[in-house]
């Protein structure tokens, strides 16, 4: 109840300033289905993330504007704040809160949100970047158990960083640059074992980071072609490195790829390094949208772990299409050690953007 309170509290606040800023975007989305995997019963869930956000800027001259970005997420069949992949609930601003300039330099914010790695990247997936088990972002396009966010709160994104600087460069001759560091602090992190023991973990609770996270992805866009080069070390000083592209065959069919390596040595004395690959292809016809992706990640001394996904969208709207989707994941461990070795993921819903 406080929670509702507080966020109901906020967004009047902010909305009531819109005078005082040149523009100002209430904005979110709410998606909703009904779900089934190999050995779970039915259940009504969500294929992505449900988000309410102000996001605005104001002209301060000369070229320059101050900007700010907040976003909730919530979960649409009980309207309570996200949860994580363990049950825990997350933040409050769980999406993002940034606060920055922009100018002639380009776009510099401090705050939380995506790291430029796992933002830019979601161009390149053939599922939007979506968190659902029918995508590839959150595990195949990186795999190994990577995370952004490894000693951030229980339940915190894997995807973001918290008390981070966030720069994105002008565009020139096709190229940008996008940079994330964030600093040392502790977020009040779980203890991880990693090289150490439970009596003596490797990072204890609520540990501070033993270097500086950081995230680089620079871009380069010529028509129908673009290009993503990235890497990344998150607190704890796991790193992967990332190369895709996707091409624009006819104004109706987008193909893309990625590679990425990840090099967990520093926490890990066996399955220390893992090499993973998506290819995908979305194509539009009329109001249908057809989505296709296969990938595999492959951690040494483990089976590799194979993914298999398609999709349909059917747009009634501008803003509003319902889906089918249909994914297998097959290969140990495909959801965790001692699960089953090919898992079905079957969801049907409904998607509104406003």
């Amino acid at each position: 109840m406080k929670t509702a309170v507080l966020a109901v509290t906020l967004l009047g606040a902010l909305t009531g300033v819109a005078q005082a800023q040149s523009t100002v975007q209430v904005y979110g989305s709410l998606d909703s289905g009904v779900i089934k995997r190999s050995g779970q019963s039915l259940s009504v869930g969500k294929r992505q993330a449900n988000t309410l956000g102000l996001r605005g800027a104001e002209e301060l001259g000369a070229g320059l504007r101050a900007l700010f970005h907040l976003e909730i997420r919530y979960e649409s069949d009980t309207g309570l704040l996200e949860y994580g992949g363990n049950g825990l609930q997350r933040p409050f601003l769980q999406g993002q809160s940034r606060v920055g300039l922009a100018g002639d330099f380009g776009t510099l914010r401090l705050g939380r949100g995506l790291t430029s790695f796992q933002e830019i990247s979601m161009a390149f997936e053939p599922f939007h970047g979506i968190p659902s088990p029918s995508g590839f972002q959150s595990d195949m396009m990186v795999g190994g158990g990577y995370s952004s966010d490894p000693l951030g709160l229980p339940g915190n994104s894997a995807t973001r960083f918290s008390n981070a600087l966030f720069y994105s460069s002008p565009e020139f001759l096709g190229m940008q640059l996008n940079l994330t560091i964030g600093s040392r602090e502790a977020n009040g992190n779980a203890a991880l074992v990693g090289r150490g023991s439970p009596l003596a973990p490797q990072y204890p609770a609520n540990a501070q980071a033993s270097a500086n996270p950081f995230s680089i992805a620079s871009t380069y866009k010529n028509g129908p072609i673009a290009l993503m080069l990235a890497h990344e070390r998150n607190a704890v000083e796991h790193e992967v490195t990332a190369i895709a592209a996707y091409l624009w065959i006819s104004p109706e069919t987008k193909l893309m790829a990625s590679l990425s390596r990840q090099d967990q040595s520093h926490t890990r004395l066996a399955g220390q390094h893992t090499r993973a690959w998506v290819m995908g292809a979305n194509h539009t016809l009329g109001a249908r949208k057809f989505l296709m992706g296969y990938g595999q990640t492959h951690t040494d001394s483990l089976a590799r772990v194979k993914q298999l996904s398609l999709g349909l969208e059917y747009s009634l709207s501008k803003r509003t299409f319902i889906y089918a989707d249909l994914s297998n994941k097959k290969g140990a461990p495909a959801l965790a050690p001692g699960a089953a070795s090919s898992i079905n993921h079957y969801s049907l819903g409904v998607h509104h953007a406003f």
